[in-house]
């Protein structure tokens, strides 16, 4: 989930909306807003927390400073334009990253995932049982061949990689897939989700990896082991897009309904937010 901060409430929902076509859960909040809903959620939710977008708010440069205390995850500062003096400013501050409009999401996630390597020392790509899932949007390869999923159901499967050593509830999927406070879905849209990842994965590995137990939570079986190269990977990943299984989408348009069913859309991704 990323936390949207922008006192323009259009150009918030633009970014929102953005990362929403993506799949990934996003939320916008007000800067006089922003402590008071730290206050309201508990450790769990913030660690669900992948991203924050500071955009134009009141009081900017004090605030990368203020949330330090609060969440652990990286800032990025957007600008309305390549400026070089607001750059260094927002630097100054304590941001981790600065971008400019436009941007796409993908390029939000390579820049999160490249602190996170940097902070953690943490592969760009991790081989979990034959699953090898990368953190900048791009599809896992299973079974050494690229496997086309919905953007739901990818994030999950990102997350229990990034948690293999542990289990991870219902719960702790939702907020990290859907966001937190979001009242418009129930959380057990995630067991339909997983059921569905379930029977992808089985079909090609020929085996269930992943396991769950009742009030625990589900864990990612397997291994994990360091990436030397993904060049060639990467390669394979773009020329093979289509080869999908009965039950793989033929591309990856496909969107969950708020019950989780899926639901095919023909729409071409909007690469840009609005410049507003």
């Amino acid at each position: 989930m990323f936390i949207v901060l922008d006192d323009r409430a259009s150009i918030a929902r633009g970014y929102v909306d953005c990362f929403d076509r993506e799949g990934v859960a996003a939320i916008a909040v007000g800067s006089q807003e922003i402590e008071a809903w730290f206050d309201a959620i508990g450790d769990s939710e913030a660690g669900s927390i992948e991203g924050i977008l500071l955009g134009l708010i009141a009081e900017r440069d004090a605030v990368p400073a203020r949330l330090r205390g609060r969440c652990r995850a990286p800032i990025i500062g957007i600008l309305d334009g390549r400026v070089l003096s607001e750059t260094l400013q927002l630097f100054s501050s304590g941001v981790d990253d600065v971008v400019s409009k436009p941007f796409h999401v993908r390029e939000i996630l390579a820049r999160t995932g490249a602190i996170r390597r940097r902070s953690t020392q943490a592969d760009d790509s991790v081989d979990v049982g034959g699953i090898r899932v990368f953190f900048d949007g791009q599809d896992p390869l299973v079974d050494g061949k690229p496997l086309p999923l919905p953007r739901r159901e990818r994030r999950i499967l990102e997350y229990l990689v990034l948690s293999r050593n542990l289990r991870v509830t219902k719960t702790q999927i939702f907020n990290r897939v859907y966001g937190v406070f979001n009242e418009g879905i129930h959380e057990n849209v995630i067991e339909s989700h997983i059921s569905r990842l379930r029977k992808r994965l089985k079909q090609r590995l020929g085996h269930d990896p992943i396991e769950s137990q009742r009030y625990l939570g589900y864990r990612l079986i397997g291994s994990d082991t360091r990436v030397p190269d993904r060049g060639a990977d990467v390669a394979a990943n773009s020329s093979a897009q289509a080869q999908t299984g009965s039950l793989v989408p033929n591309c990856i348009s496909d969107e969950e309904n708020s019950d989780g069913s899926l639901r095919r859309n023909d729409y071409e991704r909007i690469r840009h937010v609005c410049a507003g």
